[in-house]
């Protein structure tokens, strides 16, 4: 990796210039990883050389630690860890910035908790509130918290106030009946809807999660959404849920009770009867077994609320490097088995997401990222990736199981060859590393992140992903993907090979023939399913699987795309599950843009040959 030419300092400037003497090629190579393991170590031992004796111990025999002994050293560890990050990327100032709006919204979520639903919501009873003149009453609040009203200036406010209540109280209790008012009645709820001081968790009818009503439309009685539930207006096939704000990420942080220091976070672990030790099920049948993964979510939220981000980023790539594939609206196991179980679970999924987005966001914030992906002093059995093994490995399928089990396989020191029956676009090789010829190239830092990022309808389907990519529709931001193959692409042990089918383009014999050591098969999800039942495919019956796929790959969405798809409506939907929502609404969403299209393609051809022809 000698081929790297790093230029000058500075952290607002475009080019990259490493901290304690090295160079960006470290970053990728495992020389270069072990001498900047070497420098942490160092590094923690000059900050407190008690807690660098406690964390060579643990990495020595990790598994001689309790699992609280272990979450507690590496909360410990995690801002010295932060801070040697961001000194090595020379983002001090950013990175302070960042942690001070952590801080600087503190007071919301300790007056959420102290007093808007330990006092408040006791105290103030619905009729109390029912006839308030709430601009009477908003206007008095503004005169006592000395400006216009802000969530953060009333919290911020009202804690002042709790500390001397005695000579506050006037103001307590007028603090009290807004936060009644707001909680208590529609025209609070309404003015409050998109904050999050005066939300707090409902209890929860597990079989009645939706407020539905009735209607009868041309005979036909029907479902919909109870009045005052607010719809995502859903128009083209650009992204349509962002995630929350660091706002809302640390309101659920702060929501979680971080179990670990009681050892029962049943989110990572699963929650289990207390009699025979046996996952617990949901009202659905479910078990709740929690994070798959075992993730360090207790750990990661109790970081977040203490403004160390880029040390919270490093415990959930302990367990999961590659969290820019899960979080919000991919996974929610973790929610499912949370420790609040009669009312709303901690929004576990947003509050990772919102993680990897703050960390991203900072200067070389993929760069960032990406290190900790591949050494990380937080895991003390595999802070580094393994020497090489001299063996490798064939990976078939490049959706999620293939991703990741080739980023695992390479930090257990594995050569990867991974193939996928679509054909992969190549990326720059400038980002990538690899020329369209596939031949090895330099790649440059990445300082914005952005630069990777593109509106989801325009965007160029790449194959990479698999079913992420071609079954998951814009209510997940497939700029991740991106992000991922470029974890994966710039590893120098990593080869990728797009339109290759197992068992046509390549057998096991060939494989083997070819030197691979092992066959991992990480193939099947985009495998057709056909309904055993007669008519299946008879004119006008698609499998939705099938549509959503075409839909995808083929670009017909795009205004430029000549694809030939075409649906009419009335269309049903037959099936109850992701695919049947997803089928559902991507259908909903294309018919007008492929009416559009249609009427722009009349409309030009009858301009230039006239309408009768």
């Amino acid at each position: 990796m000698d081929q790297f030419e790093v230029a000058a300092p500075t952290e607002t400037g475009q080019d990259l210039s490493l901290g304690f003497g090295f160079q960006f090629e470290d970053l990728y190579a495992r020389t270069g990883l072990e001498r900047i393991d070497a420098a942490f170590c160092a590094y923690l031992n000059d900050e407190d050389p008690a807690l660098y004796a406690r964390f060579l111990a643990a990495r020595t025999a990790p598994d001689d630690l309790g699992d609280r002994d272990e979450a507690q050293l590496i909360i410990d560890v995690a801002p010295v860890a932060e801070r040697f990050v961001t000194e090595l990327f020379g983002i001090e100032s950013a990175a302070t910035r960042l942690a001070r709006r952590h801080h600087e919204l503190a007071p919301l979520y300790t007056c959420k908790r102290l007093f808007v639903q330990r006092r408040a919501a006791k105290k103030v009873k619905p009729d109390d509130v029912a006839t308030v003149d709430a601009e009477a009453l908003t206007a008095a609040v503004e005169a006592a918290i000395g400006g216009p009203f802000t969530e953060l200036r009333f919290a911020a406010a009202v804690m002042d106030w709790l500390d001397r209540e005695a000579e506050q109280s006037a103001e307590i209790e007028l603090a009290q009946t807004y936060a009644g008012w707001a909680l208590h009645t529609d025209a609070g709820r309404r003015r409050h809807g998109d904050g999050v001081l005066f939300q707090v968790p409902e209890r929860i009818d597990p079989f009645n999660l939706i407020d539905l009503e009735t209607e009868v439309v041309d005979g036909v009685t029907r479902l919909k959404l109870a009045a005052g539930h607010g719809q995502r207006c859903r128009e083209g096939f650009d992204l349509t849920d962002p995630g929350t704000d660091l706002t809302g990420a640390l309101d659920e942080a702060n929501y979680c009770i971080w179990c670990h220091n009681q050892g029962k976070d049943s989110c990572a672990k699963g929650l289990k009867d207390r009699k025979t030790g046996a996952f617990q099920a949901s009202p659905f049948g479910v078990t709740l077994a929690g994070c798959p993964l075992e993730e360090r979510i207790s750990e990661f939220h109790w970081l977040k609320t203490q403004g160390v981000p880029i040390g919270a980023l490093a415990v959930i790539a302990i367990d999961n490097p590659l969290c820019a594939a899960t979080g919000h609206r991919i996974c929610n196991d973790c929610m499912k088995s949370c420790i609040y179980q009669r009312q709303q679970p901690v929004d576990i999924p947003q509050a990772e997401t919102r993680t990897l987005k703050d960390v991203l966001a900072l200067p070389w914030g993929f760069e960032i990222y990406g290190l900790l992906t591949r050494w990380n002093p937080l895991d003390l059995r595999r802070p580094l990736p393994r020497p090489e093994t001299g063996r490798s490995v064939l990976v078939v399928g490049l959706g999620p199981a293939g991703f990741n089990l080739s980023h695992h396989l390479l930090n257990d020191g594995h050569a990867v060859v991974a193939v996928d029956g679509l054909k992969i676009e190549p990326l720059p090789a400038d980002l990538s590393g690899v020329e369209p010829t596939g031949e090895r190239m330099p790649f440059r830092p990445i300082r914005d992140v952005t630069e990777l990022y593109e509106r989801l309808s325009e965007r160029t389907m790449a194959g990479f992903g698999g079913v992420a990519e071609y079954g998951i529709t814009v209510r997940w931001d497939k700029n991740f993907l991106k992000i991922v193959r470029l974890l994966l692409e710039r590893r120098q042990a990593f080869t990728m090979v797009g339109g290759v089918r197992m068992g046509g383009t390549l057998t096991v014999k060939d494989a083997f023939a070819a030197g691979f050591d092992h066959i991992a098969l990480c193939a099947g999800a985009g495998r057709p399913t056909i309904i055993d039942m007669p008519n299946a495919l008879a004119r006008g019956v698609r499998m939705a699987s099938d549509f959503l796929m075409a839909l995808q790959l083929t670009g017909a969405a795009k205004a430029d795309s000549v694809a030939n798809l075409e649906v009419q409506l009335p269309i049903v939907v037959i099936g109850g599950g992701l695919t049947a929502i997803d089928t559902a609404t991507e259908s909903l969403a294309y018919y007008p843009i492929q009416v559009d299209k249609l009427l722009t393609r009349y409309e030009t051809l009858a301009a230039e040959r006239g309408e009768a022809t």
